[in-house]
């Protein structure tokens, strides 16, 4: 059995970060506070297709990887969480569960964001996290798929974090998820995905509701878990492409203060203090001596189906929720120390978004399509990013013309900052050093 500390070092040494979502280095989550370990084969996200499956193709991996957390952290219990709709990663987790201690399958409900780590911890353990707080608060862990494979990886071979699996899929003629090197461009991508169908189109980096418009020199990071190739006038890249200032007089003109965006947010209906609808009576009426309404925006999940599920105007809570998230942090303020409501909305089970309706709604039903497992070798040149993580950027310990090998550590974080380490994903020449990234040719 591993100990904690040695599997804290190792997914420190291994460049281990949470696959998806914000990038959270693994190492720093691990905890002997934690009783309760859970996977998220959950995507959260429509169209992606990457953890369902691993759960396929690397179900013994996986599982190793979620007992040896369980021990290391003296947890009682493994959670292996998967969406009801993944039915072969459900029935190879039966078929092999029975070989691990303290691991027990539960079964989601195909709903949006079943992925959030909230939720998520709420659906499996019926345990709510306080708002503004962390899951450990309430002795929870949770890992996706991919990055517990990453720490099976690690600990049984020494193999550090250098390739990512990404779907492509949208306007590409063969949708696929592939396996490729940290550091291929987004042009790349849809190459491997027998390039695009249709002359006119926007890459969206992520998935629909959460990810964001890229260019096609864009790379693929540690967090990547899906490309998009949608179409100009969708409602995903519409939503993304109009102005903080148009979203404000779109407020001020048409909110009718329907109260949907709140009845079906899924942080509200946990107990949390988020109300999208009475920010928006804030915005749009200028009620700046009441503080709370914007203060509360620190509790949103920024999931995003206020604005593309929720609201028949078309308005876009989420956006404006996100702007003055951001301009709050950069003035200094922190996320206001107060309790929630503590329980669950009672109404909470029959407001949960179905993700088949989400996904009709965001007019991508035609790209929902079996996505299958491909992996690629023949990468020439890949361009990795110091800042792949929440925390500190990375310092590269290389400089150009160095010759470096595939795992070769090329740069670490400043000593006692949260971050981990980065390593070549491609044998070669280092061919570029900046303050931003490391570009390495073959």
């Amino acid at each position: 059995m591993v100990s904690m500390l040695d599997l804290k070092n190792a997914l420190f040494e291994g460049g281990v970060v949470g696959a998806g979502g914000a990038g959270f280095p693994t190492h720093a989550k691990l905890s002997d506070q934690a009783d309760t370990v859970i996977l998220n084969c959950a995507e959260c996200e429509p169209l992606i297709k990457v953890d369902r499956q691993l759960m396929v193709d690397y179900i013994n991996e996986i599982l190793s990887g979620m007992q040896m957390m369980v021990e290391a952290m003296g947890a009682k219990e493994g959670i292996i969480a998967v969406k009801k709709s993944y039915t072969a990663s459900i029935e190879a987790v039966k078929s092999n569960i029975g070989n691990y201690k303290n691991l027990r399958l539960h079964i989601l409900p195909d709903i949006y964001p079943a992925g959030d780590e909230v939720v998520l911890i709420y659906e499996t353990t019926g345990r709510i996290v306080p708002q503004g707080k962390i899951p450990i608060l309430v002795g929870c862990v949770v890992c996706n798929v991919e990055t517990v494979l990453n720490i099976y990886q690690k600990v049984t071979s020494d193999t550090n974090v250098v390739n990512k699996f990404v779907t492509v899929a949208g306007l590409v003629k063969k949708p696929v998820t592939v396996k490729v090197p940290v550091g291929v461009t987004v042009k790349e991508l849809i190459d491997m995905a027998g390039g695009v169908s249709t002359e006119e189109y926007v890459p969206l980096m992520g998935g629909p509701m959460t990810g964001r418009i890229c260019g096609l020199n864009d790379v693929v990071t540690k967090t990547t878990k899906a490309l998009l190739i949608l179409p100009p006038n969708c409602l995903p890249i519409r939503k993304r492409q109009s102005s903080p200032k148009m979203d404000i007089r779109n407020a001020m003109s048409v909110c009718s203060q329907c109260s949907m965006c709140t009845s079906l947010c899924p942080r509200n209906l946990l107990g949390q203090s988020i109300a999208p609808n009475v920010f928006m009576r804030a915005i749009a009426n200028g009620l700046t001596y009441d503080v709370e309404p914007f203060l509360n925006s620190f509790f949103c999940c920024s999931c995003g189906l206020c604005e593309m599920y929720s609201c028949h105007q078309g308005l876009s809570p989420r956006r404006l929720l996100d702007q003055y998230k951001g301009a709050l942090r950069a003035k200094g303020v922190r996320v206001p120390d107060k309790p929630g409501k503590g329980v669950a909305d009672p109404m909470r089970d029959e407001r949960r978004v179905p993700e088949h309706r989400l996904i009709t709604r965001l007019g991508l039903a035609g790209f929902d399509v079996p996505a299958p497992m491909t992996e690629i070798t023949s990468v020439k040149e890949v361009k990795l990013m110091l800042r792949q993580n929440i925390g500190a950027p990375c310092v590269p310990s290389v400089k150009v013309g160095d010759t470096v090998s595939v795992g070769q550590k090329i740069a670490a974080p400043p000593e006692g900052a949260l971050g981990t380490c980065l390593h070549a994903s491609i044998a070669g020449t280092v061919t570029a050093v900046t303050d931003n990234f490391v570009s390495i040719k073959a």
